[in-house]
């Protein structure tokens, strides 16, 4: 098993399917391992198959991690009912209590982010009730608040957790 640490430039990603996307520059880990390639989780302490959409997670737990939101505080990939269905949320960052601040849905980057994806985390926030809402492709990021009173969804221009 070869396992390496990258910094990736901007021209080694071009040549990949790992897209360079809009996050700061960060490291990370891969191993191949049967002519396939690793990118390792911290949270979750193993490397996982890159996907484009995994790409894109794994960019969004770095991105968190350097806005000093505590490593045990993330949650990743679990299930939750929805409508009697089992579903999986992407990413959820909870607060020091224990309540949930920020559900963040990935998406490939050649994923347009349109409505189907934003009724996709609405449905899935019924039942984890996260203050802050996050969707994003690694290419687009979009912000909202949830407004309980008023039952409605405040777009936000920047990364709410700052």
């Amino acid at each position: 098993m070869l396992v390496i640490t990258l910094s990736i430039s901007i021209t080694d990603m071009k040549k990949g399917f790992l897209r360079n996307l809009n996050f700061p520059y960060v490291k990370f880990k891969f191993k191949i391992n049967d002519n396939k390639t690793y990118i390792f989780d911290e949270i979750r302490k193993k490397f996982v198959l890159i996907t484009p959409e995994e790409w894109v997670r794994q960019n969004v737990l770095k991105f968190l991690i350097n806005k000093n939101i505590p490593i045990n505080h993330i949650s990743i990939e679990k299930k939750i009912i929805v409508n009697k269905l089992n579903k999986r949320f992407d990413i959820v960052v909870f607060d020091r209590n224990g309540n949930v601040l920020l559900l963040v849905e990935c998406k490939s980057y050649n994923v347009k982010l349109d409505q189907k994806v934003f009724d996709q985390i609405a449905i899935y926030n019924k039942s984890i009730m996260a203050k802050y809402l996050m969707i994003t492709n690694g290419l687009n990021h979009y912000y909202f608040e949830i407004d309980n009173t008023n039952k409605k969804y405040i777009f936000l221009n920047k990364f709410p957790l700052e």
